[in-house]
């Protein structure tokens, strides 16, 4: 295997596209908005909005230097040019390790319904089999992920469109042996739209915040398609009619279906339990399949994501010069296994090593998100000025600058005081503190050794 240094611009159109359709759909949104809605009753769809418009003005911003200046270091490239290397090397490892650790999460979610199904074989085996699998093909050739990734996505967006489609009859009264109340009813049978208060609608939108995460990828992706700067203003611009379709009208035909208080809401997810009240046959064995693609999709890009963004860091000269090389195929085949060792890792702690251990590593990256978003806000209105000093033409602009930029900002930054005072958000803000701190640290070191050997060849 000949070895270089260069990623290969393997990934089509339809690659891209259909990645930065279904980038965010995963287990979150079958699963995970059930929870949201049982805290904060139908008012979730605020939280949904409110966590979607973030997204949506961060992913502008990142669209706007992704667009001057692709890369596949992404943020963490633009971190480094705004605030120095410090800053990109610190949310370049962060960043990395938060995708390292949904790689066992994904892989543990897939293999316990496998195991559902084939009882027989030892959840952990699933887990190593499917996680091999999907490392194998991360390791052939971009293209091979993302034709993957495509269908993958496919069935994602089918899923969520014919969920949509058949709660919309159900509310019309087209579904036969189907009676629904909608949203109306709903809330005035059970305690109004905002039975818990605002309070409620902050803490769900918490939750919601963080499934949005996976939407900055098709950024990094792009980098390895033919036309990145087009790939990314189409992805960019059709993310505001995504959150739309996958999030706010799903969570609206939950809510017009299903009590909020409905306690099979948590325990079945909110996508089942709504088909349930269909009487949608086979309902728990559709969202398993629907699930299970989900969290296959999610641990196959976590793995793309995690080997490009250390291939990145690499690159830049902060991280060991080996995760830098690629393949004939233009695959940087040391930062994939590099990357899947340490998910191999975190998957066996998680089967044989004390429950407080793995809990721990998940806490540390409970804030990775918001940090990320923040140093795309803060990179963007330190890039843009110096674009606007220069005189560099723009072809992508955040909107309103810089008082948008401003207001994302002021809100991340509020979001992470808000989880520091609820207990149960708290060890989520210190770990990952704790975590950036280290990685600071880690990065100095690193940075004063490079410093000494560099003067010790020119002595």
């Amino acid at each position: 295997m000949s070895s270089t240094s260069t990623l290969a611009p393997g990934l089509k159109q339809r690659h891209v596209t259909m990645l930065s359709i279904a980038g965010a759909i995963g287990a979150g949104l079958f699963i995970g908005s059930g929870h949201a809605i049982a805290s904060a009753g139908p008012a979730a769809i605020l939280a949904y909005i409110m966590s979607g418009t973030l997204v949506v003005l961060v992913m502008r911003m990142l669209g706007e230097m992704a667009v001057a200046s692709p890369d596949t270091g992404s943020f963490s490239t633009y971190a480094e040019r705004a605030m120095g290397r410090s800053a990109g090397f610190t949310i370049g490892w962060l960043y990395w390790w938060f995708w390292v650790l949904v790689i066992p999460i994904e892989a543990i979610a897939a293999a316990a319904i496998l195991n559902a199904w084939f009882p027989s074989i030892q959840t952990w085996e699933f887990a190593i089999a499917v996680t091999g699998l999907l490392t194998l093909t991360n390791l052939f050739s971009v293209a091979r992920y993302g034709e993957f990734e495509f269908w993958f996505a496919m069935l994602k967006v089918i899923a969520v469109l014919g969920f949509i489609a058949l709660g919309a009859l159900a509310l019309a009264g087209g579904l036969p042996d189907t009676t629904v109340s909608g949203v109306v009813q709903l809330s005035h049978e059970f305690g109004g739209f905002m039975p818990n208060g605002m309070t409620a609608v902050v803490g769900a939108m918490l939750t919601t915040v963080f499934s949005f995460m996976g939407t900055e990828i098709v950024t990094i992706a792009a980098a390895e398609s033919q036309n990145p700067s087009k790939q990314i203003t189409r992805a960019t611009n059709s993310v505001v009619w995504r959150m739309g379709i996958f999030y706010i009208v799903s969570v609206f035909l939950i809510v017009s279906i299903v009590p909020w208080n409905d306690p099979m809401l948590v325990q079945v997810g909110s996508y089942q339990r709504a088909l349930e009240l269909m009487n949608i046959p086979y309902a728990k064995m559709i969202v398993d399949i629907v699930v299970l693609i989900a969290v296959a999709s999610c641990l196959n890009s976590a793995i793309y994501t995690a080997s490009r963004m250390v291939f990145s860091l690499s690159k830049r000269g902060d991280g060991p010069r080996v995760l830098q090389k690629t393949s004939a195929s233009g695959v940087p085949y040391f930062a994939v296994l590099a990357s899947t060792a340490v998910g191999f890792l975190t998957t066996a702690l998680n089967y044989f090593a004390p429950n407080e251990v793995f809990s721990f590593l998940l806490a540390t990256s409970g804030a990775v998100a918001l940090l990320v978003y923040l140093a795309i806000a803060v990179s963007q209105l330190i890039l843009r000025k110096k674009m606007n000093a220069s005189g560099q033409p723009i072809a992508f602009k955040m909107w309103f600058y810089p008082w948008l930029s401003y207001l994302v900002i002021v809100s991340i930054l509020s979001i992470l005081v808000v989880m520091l005072i609820l207990p149960e958000h708290r060890m989520e803000v210190i770990a990952t503190g704790a975590l950036t701190l280290s990685i600071i640290c880690m990065g100095a070191i690193f940075n004063a050794k490079k410093s000494t050997v560099r003067k010790a060849e020119l002595a």
